[in-house]
């Protein structure tokens, strides 16, 4: 795990390194006054050396924690639009460089306002480049990460029971507690879930980011979410078990994965542990089915076997299961036929671009097939949330955060 951790950190510095030397490049050429590098090179020094401070003395016993939130999200908004000026650049310098040899063999000279000219030109570009992901990030930390979106699906099912025609469900996923900074915002998005008047909330796990005590502050704030006819119910998720921390002893990560699950009581959540609960309506019910954390790459606690028990593929159910590719092993295919499966997990890796009706697109779809929004196969939808909140980048760009809510409608599936 050292030698790794050193051999990433290695790539880093030599990455952060050409950026730099390219970056300076433009910053000498588009300005004249010495002050200015001596005030670029001073500012590099200073969001460098928070991020690798942070980076180096990282607590496993502690996590993540405002300060180094904080120190990830300068380093992206400082780096990350430098990368696009070193491809500008380094084109520019091969082009020089074939010119140079030209010149050579040519044996003429060429003018050095020439080059001076076309550098200025091409730092320009390389400047009015990265400033599109440089505002883009610092909206992303300073409005994004709470520019909470209401998003609605309508879905026909023709097996829906008739007394559940037009039930309507209100989801959040990922709420990653241990990140909030902002309780105005916060209160806001409670709220917007008020303001659906849903018949039934479902909360698809993460409520803290490592520790439990991440949430006290936020009891009030979610337990403040109105009782809703047909109940709230949650289930966990991977950053819920404190997988990712070193703790003293099996009994300390013991106690705080107690006290996570005890948070949802706190908050009036029953907390669904491989487990199903009927929902009836006069002489009707609809099985709501949680299980436990199960992903392809993450803790596998969940047990659909177990969670699903006395239930058969005529009885229609939702399925509250936090990882999606979970769906796309276990779910999509199983005979007992789930009809809807409600997860997150991915929060669209909290940047993206999403056109409505024309373009959806994240880093995170080469690792996910399903990602954002609604899925079907064979008539059986996922729904994956984006997210309440926000993790490691303190921020989200073109991926907003979600409250996601689902009418039920009985009938032919339009998928």
């Amino acid at each position: 795990m050292k030698t790794r951790f050193l051999i990433v950190l290695t790539i880093l510095l030599a990455v952060v390194a050409l950026v730099e030397v390219y970056t300076f490049q433009v910053v000498k050429t588009l300005f004249r006054p010495r002050w200015v590098h001596w005030s670029y090179v001073l500012l590099s020094v200073l969001v460098y050396g928070i991020f690798f401070y942070n980076l180096l003395t990282f607590d496993r016993k502690v996590g993540q924690t405002q300060a180094t939130l904080m120190a990830t999200g300068l380093f992206l908004l400082f780096t990350v639009p430098k990368l696009l000026i070193v491809p500008v650049l380094f084109f520019e310098d091969v082009i020089r460089v074939f010119i140079w040899i030209k010149d050579l063999i040519g044996n003429s000279d060429s003018s050095p306002v020439t080059f001076t000219e076309r550098r200025k030109f091409v730092s320009q570009i390389a400047l009015g480049i990265a400033a599109v992901p440089f505002l883009s990030l610092f909206y992303g930390m300073t409005k994004g990460k709470y520019n909470f979106k209401v998003r609605k699906e309508t879905l026909h099912f023709p097996d829906l029971p008739n007394e559940f025609d037009g039930f309507t469900l209100t989801q959040i996923s990922d709420i990653h507690s241990g990140s909030f900074d902002d309780a105005e915002k916060i209160q806001h998005a409670i709220d917007l879930i008020n303001a659906q008047e849903s018949d039934l909330l479902l909360f698809t796990g993460d409520i803290v980011n490592n520790h439990a005590d991440e949430m006290e502050p936020w009891i009030a704030m979610f337990k403040s979410i109105r009782p809703h006819t047909y109940g709230k119910f949650s289930v966990l998720g991977n950053h819920d078990y404190g997988e990712y921390l070193d703790w003293d002893s099996p009994k300390e990560k013991e106690q705080n994965f107690q006290n996570i699950k005890d948070l949802h009581q706190k908050i009036d959540f029953k907390l669904l542990l491989n487990e199903h609960v009927k929902l009836q309506k006069d002489a009707a019910s609809l099985a709501l089915v949680g299980v436990e954390n199960w992903g392809v790459k993450f803790k596998k606690a969940g047990d659909l076997a177990k969670a699903g028990a006395g239930l058969t593929a005529e009885d229609f159910k939702i399925l509250m299961s936090h990882d999606p590719s979970h769906w796309d092993v276990e779910v999509k295919n199983h005979p007992d036929h789930y009809q809807l499966t409600l997860s997150g997990h991915t929060h669209g890796f909290q940047f993206g671009i999403e056109i409505p009706g024309w373009l959806k697109w994240s880093p995170v779809k080469y690792v996910y097939n399903q990602w954002a929004g609604l899925y079907e196969n064979a008539s059986r939808y996922i729904y994956v949330n984006r997210g309440f909140g926000f993790h490691a980048y303190p921020g989200r760009v073109g991926i907003m955060p979600e409250i996601t809510v689902i009418e039920l409608k009985k009938g032919k599936s339009i998928a």
